[in-house]
């Protein structure tokens, strides 16, 4: 059975019905990080400098740790408090926000000393992680997070996993390969490159040996939301972007000559 044939038995799956409830997944213990308690803006900052721990000089300092010569900070936003008298009651003062100051944080990535707790975090061996190393990507793990599972960064050729389940890997190693498809300019999440992702994780999940993917209906979940988002129905998305999946999976395969013809 060929590839077109898997991505059609999913497809089937899902035309069905018969769709199980999604699974909690796995995730790695949560980092402990003083970037965990910046407001949105500063954490996308700092997401936008490619880290997700980023701290002043004296923090890095107080943890063991050094920032290399030559490496540049980034500002994020503190606020500013003030003392001011209490008019009605003159002996008193209260504390006010008169504003925003400008900070410089340095990255983890850009700091060497003693190691950190959540860097002694190691990823399980995982299907197909030899085609990463084809196209030049490297799969880390990080510490769990409230906003994602895993994520892949084409201009650092990085996967990062917040979970060990093989499918959040599969989703990043097709948002991978349809990079280098179809040369895509980051944008966020565009509502086709989830939904291809998607269907295509699930589909390699079931050419690797799994005919029923635990994660079948967080597949399907994730697709629907997308789908509808889209204002289209889950099958209609699914048969809309069949032939990119197909290539998805093709890019994927053809390092993996083991898995070009999928069993019945």
């Amino acid at each position: 059975m060929k590839i077109k044939d898997a991505i059609d038995n999913i497809v089937k799956r899902f035309e069905a019905g018969d769709i199980p409830e999604s699974i909690a997944l796995a995730t790695f213990p949560m980092k402990d990080v003083p970037q965990n308690k910046w407001s949105f803006f500063n954490r996308l900052i700092a997401f936008m400098n490619g880290t997700d721990d980023a701290r002043g000089y004296r923090q890095w300092e107080e943890v063991g740790r050094f920032v290399k010569k030559g490496s540049k900070a980034f500002p994020i936003l503190a606020p500013r408090f003030m003392k001011v008298e209490d008019v009605e009651k003159k002996d008193e003062t209260s504390v006010v926000l008169s504003g925003f100051i400008a900070v410089s944080v340095f990255r983890v990535e850009d700091t060497d000393g003693e190691p950190l707790d959540y860097q002694s975090i190691k990823l399980p061996p995982l299907p197909l992680i030899e085609v990463a190393k084809e196209f030049g990507i490297e799969v880390k793990a990080i510490p769990s997070n409230t906003e994602y599972f895993g994520y892949y960064n084409d201009r650092r050729k990085e996967i990062a996993l917040a979970s060990d389940h093989e499918s959040v890997f599969f989703h990043e190693l097709a948002h991978a390969a349809d990079y280098r498809i179809r040369d895509l300019k980051p944008a966020g999440q565009a509502l086709d490159r989830e939904i291809i992702a998607e269907l295509s994780a699930c589909t390699l999940a079931y050419i690797v040996g799994k005919r029923l993917p635990d994660t079948l209906g967080n597949h399907f979940k994730y697709i629907d939301h997308y789908a509808r988002e889209a204002k289209m129905n889950t099958l209609t998305a699914c048969m809309k972007y069949f032939t990119a999946v197909e290539n998805v999976l093709n890019e994927i395969l053809r390092f993996c000559p083991q898995y070009n013809e999928v069993s019945a």
